[in-house]
């Protein structure tokens, strides 16, 4: 079976989602008691977190490509980064190895383009919503997102940082995001939500909308679990 590098700990809640729907895929997939071929470096998010928010990408460009390279030196097949965010600085994570890199928003997007979905609400972390890195990749496969108003943004984001990365699911804000989402249709022609920040899918889902939500954790792990099945494929 081709190993799974996952680059995760952004935070380790969401990345242990991405572990238990990967071993759960491959169970469906492959039945009885087979499991997912899985190599995991989880960094400590605190460091991280403040590189964001000092906007030193270059830094945390550097410790993510070196987990990379300990991810391909301990026998990787591929890349998996487990967060939105950071894939800002997926060109250093690609440069630092020859490994697969599964990129996360051409995966979004490519689920995105099998619907007649074309303008979907971007909720994800401010640094998400608002940089042009993740919009931009989904903008190159004819996807044009949505993001909220900027006070509606303000507590997208904080939710992520003070509540969901902190393993706190409130109901008062699985509420306040229905109502940002339903705001963004009613008035802005949103006709579709993209889960924008591994997080989110913790708090919400597709139960939640009254559009076709597509989950950027578990379209990724498809996509990791896809790239498997063609691995062995080739190799047989």
């Amino acid at each position: 079976m081709a190993t799974i590098g996952l680059i995760g700990g952004m935070s380790w809640e969401s990345t242990a989602v991405y572990y238990r729907l990967l071993n759960e895929g491959v169970r469906a997939r492959a039945g009885g008691l087979h499991s997912a071929d899985v190599l995991l470096h989880s960094v400590d998010f605190a460091g991280i977190a403040e590189m964001q928010a000092q906007g030193d990408w270059a830094a945390a460009g550097a410790a993510l490509a070196e987990s990379a390279r300990r991810l391909e030196r301990a026998g990787a097949s591929c890349l998996v980064l487990c967060t939105n965010t950071m894939h800002k600085v997926a060109d250093r994570i690609t440069g630092a190895t020859k490994l697969p890199f599964l990129h996360l928003a051409d995966v979004t997007a490519r689920a995105i383009r099998a619907t007649p979905s074309r303008q979907p609400l971007l909720l994800a972390t401010r640094f998400t919503m608002e940089q042009n890195f993740y919009r931009d990749r989904l903008k190159a496969f004819g996807v044009e997102p949505l993001v909220p108003q900027p006070q509606e943004r303000d507590e997208v984001h904080r939710i992520i940082y003070e509540e969901l990365c902190r393993g706190r699911v409130e109901a008062t804000s699985r509420e306040r995001y229905r109502a940002i989402v339903e705001r963004a249709v009613r008035e802005e022609g949103a006709d579709g939500v993209i889960l924008g920040c591994t997080e989110i899918t913790l708090l919400v889902s597709q139960a939640d909308f009254p559009v076709p939500v597509f989950d950027t954790t578990a379209l990724h792990v498809e996509a990791a679990l896809d790239f498997v099945g063609e691995a062995e494929s080739v190799a047989a």
